[in-house]
């Protein structure tokens, strides 16, 4: 679908497909980022997977709050996926050609999953700041069905409005270049190859960033300076202490999150001097949080803290063919 409307643009020669470079300037010996970028990756995948049993086996788990952290390990898995593997086969198997659709819908889902992961980010700060600003009213307003129709906003939101960013990149034409300057389809790295104008990609990204995360980060500044005005007013240092710590491991990530994008937006106007830098920066934006998130809520979440040991310990025993009891007594059942 992408190619076509391109092509529909102009007689001219369409390149066929993209080369991936990798990473600029070590091009020969960018091999050896394999292992770590797959231990991130696996890391990533494993983490977010137990989240998501801990919170599905365990009853306690069964609030708001833990619905908003499992659709986040979704994203999380969403987003490293999106780019991990291509990455890997670029590395071990010299998999460097990709084709034109497959680039654009790449982009697509980049810009998706950034979107998503910045949308939960902003559900979670609103349900803090209900739970600790009008704690008698958290019931009955961050409800199941307030989870499932503020994600389900979220996902029409980013899916609808980031349409445009491959669709536009597909429009361009391209006619001689065909080397991407990278290791994944970036809109810009990808839009820089064009023959044509680009003026109107550069100029709907920034717009469409500006809607979504400029919209999400003010929401949760507002929401968190309302918490903390809540909290001051508490006259209990202990209970003040309490809202806190709920929100300490949310606010470090949201901090991680957002200051890497401004870092690699700042990286990439100097890309020319250092063009190693905002490339390896994009990378790692797309597959450090998924690994991080999970283990941060892990640690800082009492809750999580207490009950994903068991979840790890029921899924061992599954595996060995044995049989976990809640009152701690191990049944052996032989495999077969």
């Amino acid at each position: 679908m992408f190619l076509s409307i391109g092509a529909s643009n102009s007689s001219s020669p369409q390149v066929a497909e993209f080369i991936l470079m990798g990473f600029p300037g070590i091009h020969s010996w960018q091999h050896w980022l394999s292992l770590p970028l797959a231990l991130l990756y696996l890391s990533a995948l494993v983490a977010n997977v137990m989240i998501l049993l801990t919170i599905w086996k365990e009853t306690v788990l069964h609030q708001p709050m833990f619905y908003f952290l499992a659709v986040l390990a979704l994203v999380d898995m969403g987003l490293s996926t999106t780019i991990m593997p291509r990455i890997l086969a670029m590395l071990w198997f010299n998999a460097h050609t990709i084709s034109l659709p497959e680039c654009f819908i790449q982009i697509y889902a980049i810009h998706i999953f950034v979107g998503l992961e910045s949308g939960i980010f902003l559900c979670m700060a609103i349900d803090r700041y209900v739970a600790i600003c009008h704690p008698l009213r958290y019931p009955s307003i961050i409800t199941e069905g307030f989870v499932l129709k503020i994600t389900l906003f979220m996902v029409f939101r980013n899916g609808l409005l980031v349409v445009p960013v491959p669709v536009l990149a597909s429009d361009r034409i391209y006619c001689s270049r065909n080397e991407i300057d990278h290791c994944l389809c970036s809109n810009l790295g990808v839009t820089s190859l064009a023959c044509d104008d680009r003026k109107a990609n550069s100029i709907f990204q920034l717009s469409v960033a500006w809607i979504l995360m400029g919209s999400d980060v003010g929401l949760i500044i507002l929401s968190y300076a309302l918490i903390l005005r809540a909290v001051l007013k508490l006259h209990s240092a202990e209970a003040a202490s309490k809202a806190l710590s709920t929100c300490s491991s949310h606010i470090i990530l949201i901090l991680f999150f957002y200051t890497v994008i401004v870092v690699m937006s700042i990286t990439h106007s100097a890309k020319g001097k250092v063009p190693l830098i905002p490339v390896l920066l994009n990378v790692l934006h797309n597959v450090i949080p998924p690994a991080l998130n999970p283990i941060m809520y892990a640690l800082r979440t009492q809750e999580i803290n207490m009950t994903c040991p068991r979840t790890v310990l029921v899924l061992y025993m599954f595996l060995e063919g044995r049989e976990y009891c809640s009152n701690s007594i191990l049944l052996y059942s032989p495999k077969g």
